[in-house]
């Protein structure tokens, strides 16, 4: 076989490896992304009509989020957006349109208190998408309803409480079993050193307690009274 049919075969090979591992990568890729956005996946594909783009932009928004300080509220910052919320649903009963409108602004702080931007809504909807992705449509159909305002039935507005509810109750308890974990890994680490002390302690008295009774068994030996083997005279 000649030299250059080899080159050519070799050449060939390569390529398709190659393009077998670029197809077994793009279907990993497609897999995570629609495995991690769920229905926000679908929504893009559809609107931008070309799945390779649709990818692009769900993996950078992937990125973005990697570089926000996203952070859970502490216990106190949890119990205050709590009772803030139950007075936003007290006054939707007199009032529905302004607690929607309150709602929105209430969700938008919790959203910047846990380190998310709020410079544009467009911008927070793809900044909750990675981590929030579940709850994301909720958000959109709340936001809309509110931007009508007085055009909304109170129907709409009680529909747009619910979701900002959904979605105010994701952000809010997201990252608390985090911190109950790293609270409860810390607990049993100091548990375990106490335990770990303890033991060494009652190791160490046990030493010298057995030291103690050596020293004193020698000592009850050596006043022993000696008899010397005579040799049986």
């Amino acid at each position: 076989m000649p030299t250059w049919l080899i080159v050519v075969i070799v050449v060939v090979a390569v390529a398709v490896l190659g393009a077998v591992i670029w197809l077994v990568t793009q279907e990993m890729q497609r897999k995570r992304l629609q495995q991690r956005f769920g229905p926000e996946y679908e929504r893009v594909v559809k609107e931008s009509d070309n799945p390779r783009a649709a990818q692009r932009e769900l993996a950078e928004r992937e990125r973005r989020h990697k570089e926000l300080d996203i952070r859970p509220l502490s216990a106190s910052a949890r119990e205050r957006y709590a009772r803030e919320w139950a007075q936003v649903q007290e006054k939707f009963v007199d009032q529905p349109t302004e607690a929607v409108s309150e709602a929105d602004r209430l969700l938008v702080a919790l959203m910047g208190e846990r380190g998310y931007p709020t410079e544009g809504y467009e911008q927070q909807v793809n900044d909750l998408s990675v981590r929030h992705a579940k709850t994301l449509e909720h958000y959109r159909a709340a936001h809309t309803t509110q931007q009508k305002r007085d055009g909304a039935s109170t129907e709409d507005l009680r529909d747009a409480m619910v979701r900002y509810r959904t979605v105010f109750e994701d952000l809010l308890t997201d990252g608390a079993d985090d911190e109950h974990h790293d609270r409860d890994r810390d607990h049993d680490r100091d548990r375990d050193h106490d335990q770990d002390h303890h033991d060494r302690r009652n190791g160490h008295d046990h030493d010298v307690a057995d030291r103690r009774d050596t020293v004193k068994e020698e000592h009850q030996a050596s006043a022993q009274p000696r008899t010397e083997w005579n040799g049986g005279r």
